[in-house]
């Protein structure tokens, strides 16, 4: 059988509940995702690790609205305040006053309404450098779910996800030798999945171990 090459198609990322994979290092951050029918919620982990995979599950099950911190204003507080709301990168805001002040009112009429409320960020809730302490100190009274590095197996599945989500079957020695080699993150994986992808049309070779090793040797020269 010839071997695949890549094709200059749309990624589309699968964000259904089973396609997120469960591992020790996210396996509680889910549970406490799905568990959150009422009240606040605050959900980090480094880029790529899976909080919008996560917000989009969550918000399908419960109806949700999903909007960007960066992107509240007072005038739309009334109407997201009548069902779920996940808040995607509340840090962006830190410098936007009037942000703030539009997610305060948000979290006040929310919660008022009983209905439930799901922010995420990066980093820990203390280094979100918010400026309202009236927001400041409602988001911090929120328990956290945590998302933590991946191990291999989960980055393993990760890698398989980010192939099939650009339509690629690698060959099963690919991704074990990624595994070795590659920084140990979800942004890097998708770096490297996207990295790949680009150089297979460029070059018109297969996505293989081969390319992966030009890839991964040109970055290293590079640093």
């Amino acid at each position: 059988m010839p071997e695949q090459l890549g094709f200059d198609l749309p990624s589309v990322p699968a964000l259904g509940r089973a396609d997120f994979m469960v591992a020790p290092s996210n396996a509680m951050a889910l549970a406490m995702v799905e568990s959150l029918q009422r009240g606040k919620l605050v959900l980090t982990g480094p880029e790529g690790a899976g909080k919008t995979h996560l917000v989009h599950v969550w918000a399908s099950r419960m109806n949700a609205t999903i909007r960007a911190a960066k992107d509240i204003r007072d005038e739309d507080v009334l109407l997201l305040s009548q069902g779920a709301v996940a808040v995607e990168d509340v840090p962006l805001i830190a410098n936007d006053p009037a942000a703030q002040t539009a997610l305060f009112h948000l979290h006040n009429l929310a919660l008022a309404e009983g209905h439930a409320l799901l922010f995420t960020g990066r980093s820990p809730v203390r280094d979100w450098g918010l400026t309202l302490p009236d927001l400041a100190s409602r988001i911090a009274a929120a328990p956290t779910a945590a998302l933590e590095a991946p191990d291999d197996t989960l980055l393993s599945a990760v890698l398989a996800k980010l192939f099939a989500d650009r339509q690629l079957t690698p060959k099963a020695d690919l991704i074990p030798y990624l595994i070795r080699r590659m920084p140990r993150s979800f942004a890097d994986a998708r770096a490297l999945v996207d990295q790949l992808d680009a150089a297979s049309l460029a070059q018109k070779r297969p996505v293989s171990r081969a390319l992966a090793a030009q890839l991964l040797d040109n970055d290293k020269g590079a640093s």
